[in-house]
């Protein structure tokens, strides 16, 4: 996300970030005098004016309202996190602090639930927790419910001890004896693939003949498309959804609005967190590069958490773009490493509960 293009000299570097950081620091625009004082740097006001018009002209920062000082643009943030910002490394006290909370003899998600409360409290913000997934684990059995009319409990049995249950909105009614001839026939095709390859590839390829099969069978197949293929939005643990409360700049009553409903949906904060899986190192994403227009006052620090060298998952804070990057960045990768450590003491595949 770094933008390149963008060219600054020791001068302009030094003041953006100065703006930046007392921006954070006070929640004020910051104007010509104050931004020459708190620089340190031996220059005017005038000449700060100077500098400030051209980092304004850049999209760097702007002026809010009718306000003498500057504040910064998403552009100004991007930049500064990708190579302005100076990160504090947490303190021994903090570290500790962190991993007494993550008790190895504790269940996965007890562990999770720890890890999204952790962040949330360090932080202030929200904090999240992408459940783990593992690209081995095999589906054992495949077994379907109904609950009602248009209704059917889908329960999937994960590596012959985890028990996942999702309930699937139908468009058609299926009597218990259809449900448990397709469940009979998914298992016959199923049973014992790796769930990567089941969402991935089988479903896939069984679509490809569907024209050599009969009606309930392809009704099988939908049937296990919406058990298997969509991620459950319940894969997500979210803490603390009320810090964000306390943020003046997410007062706006419609974003919150948006924001607190797609905290109780989650499929979105998944998505975001998805977007994140592939990494190995912390990512930030700030205001609309999340791709969620309603996050613009928000940004998001994520940071994978592995078990046996594989990433499982991700975690992470969300926050207003006003955060203390150097602050949260490195709770937020720490934590991941704490977790990912918790993980691997239990001697279990993350999956199991």
């Amino acid at each position: 996300m770094n933008d390149s293009s963008i060219q600054l000299d020791s001068r302009e570097r030094t003041l953006l970030r100065t703006l930046i950081e007392s921006y954070i620091s006070d929640g004020q625009p910051v104007g010509s005098r104050n931004l020459a004082r708190a620089s340190g740097l031996k220059v005017s006001a005038a000449t700060v004016r100077n500098v400030m018009a051209d980092l304004e002209d850049r999209g760097l920062i702007q002026a809010p309202h009718t306000s003498a000082g500057r504040v910064p643009t998403t552009a100004g943030y991007r930049l500064f996190v990708d190579s302005l910002l100076e990160v504090r490394k947490p303190s021994r006290e903090q570290i500790d602090a962190i991993e007494s909370r993550f008790d190895p003899g504790a269940s996965t998600q007890d562990l999770l639930d720890s890890a999204s409360s952790v962040l949330s409290q360090v932080t202030r913000m929200a904090g999240m927790v992408r459940l783990p997934r593992h690209r081995n684990v095999a589906l054992s059995q495949i077994e379907f419910l109904r609950l009602g009319e248009g209704r059917v409990l889908a329960i999937l049995v994960i590596d012959g001890r985890e028990v996942q249950n999702r309930v699937l909105e139908l468009e058609r009614d299926f009597s218990q004896d259809d449900l448990q001839r397709m469940a009979n026939y998914l298992n016959a095709h199923l049973a014992g693939k790796s769930l990567h390859t089941v969402r991935a590839e089988l479903l896939r390829e069984m679509r490809e003949v569907r024209d050599d099969l009969d009606a309930q069978m392809l009704a099988a197949i939908d049937l296990g498309e919406q058990a298997l293929g969509d991620e459950d939005p319940d894969d997500v643990v979210v803490a603390g959804q009320t810090q964000l409360l306390g943020y003046e700049e997410l007062a706006d009553m419609e974003r919150l609005r948006q924001l607190l409903e797609a905290f109780n949906e989650k499929r979105e904060i998944l998505g975001i967190l998805d977007q994140c899986i592939r990494g190995d190192r912390v990512q930030i994403f700030i205001g609309r590069e999340s791709g969620l227009d309603w996050f613009e006052n928000c940004s998001v620090v994520t940071a994978p958490y592995s078990v046996d060298g594989e990433v499982v998952g991700v975690l992470g804070v969300i926050g207003p773009t006003r955060m203390s990057y150097d602050r949260v960045v490195p709770i937020v990768d720490v934590t991941a490493r704490l977790l990912g450590s918790a993980l691997n003491v239990r001697g279990e595949s993350p999956d199991s509960q």
